[in-house]
């Protein structure tokens, strides 16, 4: 029997991950690039070495037990660490990350993410290196994009890994090390260990319905919206994007009627059809409002700003002074200081099509 320290490798784990990411032995032998049998073999290894049952051998699907999922949800975050240690390796040596992954609330702008990745691809490392970091003006990163159109390679050659999260969702892709930037994430309670924050500002929500929805003319004679008026009609909620942390669930009565939808454009969209009622950003929700397709009304349980802000991961060196970001990450993190991206990235928004 081998020592089980020696069988948690990284190739067992990325192995473990590969079962469940694709239900099947089958399916993570053929990513993997083995026979079926061989894949088999080697959880066989695994088990005998740790002397626990992984899967449950009762199933079809490739099942994990109790000690199964924790040497999963283990595994996926030493390989974490692990790649971590990689790419801090790596950017020692040249100093831009070998990968920048970047969260972002929805409620934010995507056109303006986009115009920052395009500043990113265009920039000139050896001018960033050298301390000549480009910035964004204008709306967001206009000067440098302006040199980005139609390019699709070059830059400092660091990969981005942009993803879309909602509420708690963005604070967890950040501590969960899944991401290395996140952007819009609550500010009301300190930041946990090793984690930065600054504010990114504040955002207004508007209490929003359909012209043709029945609290759309209660509202216009009777005043501010009571609980009891909204209880009878449906809600419309964005699903927390949290899987660990523990979710969001902000202006909901109970008792009420939920349409849970994926995303605030979701929501938004479900609005204007008349399926509900629900508080919405007033950026994004701006057009709807101007074109009529939404109507906002007041609510006795006024929905405040929400005051957001973005955050990363940095190792504390001595005397509790912040380590040296990498240079890709250092570079947006200069951008995010400038006004006038804050202000896109709460602002800018497109505009509906009729």
């Amino acid at each position: 029997m081998q020592n089980s320290h020696l069988v948690l490798t990284p190739e067992a784990l990325s192995m473990l991950d590969a079962i469940a990411r694709t239900g099947s032995f089958a399916a993570a032998a053929r990513e993997l690039g083995k026979v079926p049998s061989a894949l088999t073999y080697n959880v066989r290894q695994l088990e005998d070495a740790l002397d626990v049952l992984l899967f449950d051998r009762s199933s079809r699907q490739a099942r994990f037990t109790a000690a199964g999922k924790e040497l999963l949800n283990e595994g996926r975050r030493l390989l974490a660490e692990v790649q971590a240690v990689s790419n801090r390796v790596r950017r020692v040596a040249t100093g831009w990350e070998t990968q920048l992954a970047v969260a972002m609330d929805g409620v934010l702008s995507q056109l303006t993410l986009f115009e920052l990745c395009e500043a990113f691809y265009a920039l000139d490392p050896q001018a960033v290196a050298g301390g000549a970091a480009g910035g964004a003006s204008g709306g967001a990163a206009g000067g440098a994009a302006s040199g980005a159109a139609g390019r699709s390679t070059g830059g400092p050659g660091t990969r981005l890994r942009l993803r879309t999260e909602v509420l708690a969702g963005t604070w967890e892709a950040l501590v969960t090390g899944e991401a290395d930037l996140a952007i819009g994430v609550g500010t009301e309670a300190p930041p946990p260990p090793g984690v930065a924050i600054e504010p990114l500002g504040e955002l207004t929500f508007v209490f929003a319905v359909a012209p043709h929805h029945p609290l759309a003319a209660l509202g216009a004679s009777d005043g501010p919206l009571a609980d009891a008026d909204l209880l009878p009609h449906r809600a419309v909620a964005v699903a927390d994007s949290a899987h660990r942390l523990s979710k969001i669930t902000v202006n909901l009565l109970p008792g009420q009627d939920v349409l849970t939808v994926a995303t605030t454009h979701d929501k938004i969209e479900a609005l204007v059809r008349g399926m509900g009622c629900a508080f919405v950003p007033e950026p994004m929700a701006r057009h709807h409002i101007a074109a009529g397709r939404l109507v906002v009304r007041k609510v006795q349980r006024a929905r405040q700003a929400v005051r957001l802000g973005y955050a990363w991961r940095c190792d504390v060196g001595p005397r509790g002074r912040r380590a040296q970001v990498g240079l890709a990450l250092g570079w947006w993190l200069e951008q995010l200081k400038r006004p006038a991206t804050r202000a896109a990235l709460m602002e800018r928004h497109v505009p509906c099509t009729d």
